[in-house]
């Protein structure tokens, strides 16, 4: 794998997306940016290549379209070029569950994690086998609160989280880093989708300082990382309290609360 691996960016055409394949391109990384919207992409890229001087190739892709993922899976599993992926492609709906049509939870969900598991299953068995590689995986830290009342894209982000650290046991031992990206609110147009005006909410982030931070987790190769979060030993108690169930939950018999009704 080349000392500067391509880089396979999805939703690359503008926010976090953008500021990676930005960020990306800065440190000598050529580029692969996928996204549905052509026009946005071509004017990263033509910007890109003219500032950094790095080589981008564009994939017009809807990831919800399995014909349109199933191009993107190919270029992952054939090219040994791309040797880092990130998993950032996402949405969100306007409104509550209540009031959500199914079709639209059912693509969102198709978009927020099938599309992540199926371009992560393809490159990862390459990377596994070269011995090195990395997956950047686009996650919120919804998915850790559905006290938010984001209820079905908390639950798309929890299986983002999820799915990483799984994927770091699995595959960290074969050379491969899987990173979880949990940003809070950040400045972006899913606040658009969403049916909010970002302008209206306290403690929002610029898309460009969360990347900067995501990669400085990066760097130090955080298996999760949280950029709002001040004090990592929240998140070292969280773990841990999580650690301390896990013994108690490998009974034969019903815990004695649950043998008596009432």
């Amino acid at each position: 794998m080349p000392k500067n691996p391509t880089v396979l960016i999805t939703g690359a055409s503008t926010g976090i997306g953008a500021i990676y394949a930005d960020r990306f391109a800065r440190r000598g990384h050529d580029l692969v940016l996928v996204a549905r919207n052509i026009t946005r992409l071509e004017d990263v890229a033509a910007r890109l290549r003219d500032e950094t001087g790095v080589t981008i190739d564009i994939l017009q892709a809807d990831l919800t379209n399995l014909d349109e993922l199933a191009k993107v899976e190919e270029r992952l599993r054939d090219d040994d070029r791309i040797g880092i992926l990130v998993n950032n492609a996402g949405g969100n709906l306007a409104g509550g569950f209540l009031t959500q049509e199914t079709d639209a939870v059912a693509k969102l969900v198709a978009l927020n994690t099938t599309a992540v598991v199926r371009l992560a299953s393809a490159v990862a068995p390459r990377f596994a086998e070269a011995g090195e590689g990395a997956i950047i995986n686009i996650s919120s830290v919804v998915g850790l609160a559905p006290e938010f009342a984001m209820t079905v894209y908390g639950a798309t982000k929890a299986f983002v989280t999820f799915l990483s650290q799984g994927l770091s046991l699995d595959l960290g031992p074969k050379g491969v880093y899987v990173q979880a990206v949990l940003p809070a609110a950040t400045r972006t147009e899913i606040w658009e989708h969403s049916g909010v005006d970002v302008n209206t909410l306290s403690g929002v982030m610029e898309a460009g300082d969360l990347v900067d931070a995501a990669l400085v987790g990066f760097d130090r190769r955080e298996a999760v990382t949280i950029p709002p979060l001040p004090d990592a030993g929240q998140w070292d108690t969280y773990q841990a309290a999580r650690l301390a169930i896990l013994p108690n939950t490998r009974q034969e018999h019903p815990a004695e609360r649950y043998r008596t009704a009432g």
